[in-house]
């Protein structure tokens, strides 16, 4: 059984190879119509399964078209690491979308929206209803 510091270091590999991979390899047009990063990549305890978390910049549209070609190009993305890492096994590769930089853009407004609205209420202006909008914001990441 392979122990966590092997693991950590097997997910570190795998984070730079597959990056060069969709930077350098990869040709879907897909997959260059929103601006693509991995965030994190999950390995399982035996090194048989691998979650790589992407964050992707554009519209909904282009995160989407982005998506379905990494999903295109999952097969030729885990022959490429085959090649590039050397385990006994390929790991099995899925990709997942990664919204927690959005979800965190989202907050910090917030809270700059709370703070501007304390200021006002000290000089006697009417507040803005944050925890509505926070609700109704936060209604499309889920």
């Amino acid at each position: 059984m392979p122990t966590d510091r092997r693991v950590s270091r097997v997910a570190a590999l795998i984070k730079r190879e597959v990056s060069q991979i969709l930077m350098q390899e990869v040709k879907d047009d897909r997959v260059g119509s929103g601006m693509v990063s991995i965030t994190d990549v999950d390995v399982a305890g035996d090194l048989q399964h691998v979650k790589i978390f992407v964050s992707i910049y554009g519209t909904e549209e282009a995160r989407q078209e982005t998506m379905e070609g990494l999903r295109a190009a999952t097969g030729y993305i885990r022959s490429s690491l085959g090649q590039r890492v050397r385990l006994r096994r390929t790991p099995e590769v899925v990709f997942f979308e990664d919204r927690s930089l959005e979800r965190g853009d989202k907050m910090l407004a917030l809270l700059n929206q709370i703070s501007k609205n304390r200021k006002s209420d000290e000089e006697g202006e009417p507040l803005e209803n944050v925890s509505e909008q926070y609700i109704s914001d936060n209604s499309e990441l889920e």
